[in-house]
């Protein structure tokens, strides 16, 4: 087997769990083979590169070899070699996401009690005023 389908290369190199969301992902146009938007039925073969987005992560690999029939994990990574700068992008992007703070972790209590949403009223109320008065 020389060239195969890249919805199903994705699928057996493991990049997405099944084929049809790699068919999916690939319709999106979050996947391009050698520099050029791909359709599922593209033709993949050793020494393509393939450039894909998982998520907020982009991904690029040479194809080193292809199968039609999915395998354990360790056989899957032997189908293509991730490029140095696409593993430093990755690793940095990794370590900003656990750098970064959680938007949720700034409250700090979670609902306000009654006395609270009292207070927030009555400072609220004071700032601002509907009246004509004011």
């Amino acid at each position: 087997m020389n060239s195969l389908r890249i919805d199903k290369w994705l699928w057996a190199a493991r990049f997405f769990k099944t084929r049809s969301i790699a068919s999916e992902e690939i319709g999106k146009n979050r996947v391009q083979v050698n520099g050029q938007d791909a359709k599922a039925s593209r033709e993949v073969k050793a020494g393509d590169t393939v450039r894909l987005r998982q998520g907020a992560v982009e991904r690029t690999v040479r194809v080193l070899g292809v199968s039609g029939a999915r395998g354990p994990a360790p056989v899957a990574q032997l189908l293509y070699e991730e490029t140095p700068e696409s593993t430093e992008a990755r690793q940095k992007a990794a370590e900003q996401h656990r750098l970064g703070r959680e938007p949720a972790l700034s409250i700090e209590q979670g609902r306000p009690t009654k006395r609270d949403r009292r207070q927030i009223e009555r400072n609220w109320n004071d700032r601002w005023s509907a009246g004509i008065d004011t």
